[in-house]
């Protein structure tokens, strides 16, 4: 009869992250892959950059082939308590200054509106001084 299978805390997870002792989290299930570091076909850089969070969206997204989930069930070594995983940050972007189309830095949009009307200015005492009549 076989035992319920352990219970892992994220914490506990993500402190397995070297090559000589990596774990993953995949879909809810705690895999240590150390054993198939130097066989793993994308190498041990991509299985160590799926340490310290779910890396279920990492798994799924290169398309494992059948015969690559059937090896995990080696690997296998409990769950994950869903509890001890932090949520996923929602990306706040920065907020952004009023919307300038022609991207002109603000400084030099207050200088023009400094210059422009003397420059204005100028041109009309140029022009009256050149077209009087003696």
């Amino acid at each position: 009869m076989a035992s319920d299978p352990k219970v892992h805390t994220f914490e506990e997870v993500s402190k397995h992250n070297k090559t000589k002792d990596c774990w993953l989290i995949i879909s809810g299930k705690v895999y240590d892959v150390t054993p198939f570091m130097d066989d793993h076909p994308g190498g041990d850089e991509v299985l160590l950059s799926a340490t310290g969070k779910d890396a279920t969206n990492d798994f799924e997204d290169v398309g494992h082939s059948d015969s690559a989930r059937d090896m995990m069930e080696k690997y296998y070594i409990g769950e994950i308590d869903s509890n001890t995983v932090p949520e996923k940050r929602t990306y706040i972007p920065p907020q952004q200054a009023a919307y300038n189309p022609d991207k002109t830095p603000e400084f030099v949009i207050k200088i023009l509106q400094f210059l422009v009307p003397l420059l204005i200015l100028g041109l009309a005492f140029a022009v009256r001084h050149y077209t009087k009549k003696e």
